[in-house]
């Protein structure tokens, strides 16, 4: 992932932009997941909103991420039972999960090509896809 240049004076703009209305405590939220170009989960980026001495709760947070991921600003990837990320760039792209680190890494869209999806359901419109390939050390 490249760096990203947010800071948390350009993030209330950033959210207006999204139909999201810049409180402080989702301006901390938003900072701890766009001004770093990383996958992180809910409990880091509690830890990193919470850093400026700010007292945002588990709550906040949950409710926030999905608010944003609602508004497309950030992507959920659920890359393993209890495994969710948050993911700052929203450009069509797919995930490998390193089962033995836990790391998530981007894959550019154009590395894969799916092909032979099953007819929709009546009244259906496919969204997008996306693919997590699931690794590991061949040592283990």
């Amino acid at each position: 992932m490249e760096q990203n240049t947010y800071t948390r004076e350009s993030l209330p703009a950033l959210l207006r932009e999204h139909g999201i209305s810049p409180t402080h405590q989702r301006i901390e939220i938003a900072h701890a997941i766009l001004s770093r170009c990383e996958h992180v989960s809910a409990d880091r980026i509690l830890a990193l909103a919470n850093d400026r001495a700010t007292e945002t709760s588990k709550a906040t947070v949950y409710n926030t991420l999905k608010l944003f991921v609602e508004h497309k600003l950030i992507r959920e990837v659920i890359a393993a039972p209890g495994k969710v990320f948050y993911d700052p760039n929203t450009a069509p792209h797919h995930h490998f999960y390193d089962v033995d680190t836990g790391e998530l890494t981007d894959i550019d869209a154009r590395a894969i090509a799916v092909t032979g999806l099953p007819p929709l359901p009546h009244g259906a419109v496919a969204e997008g896809v996306d693919v997590i390939v699931r690794i590991r050390s061949r040592t283990n």
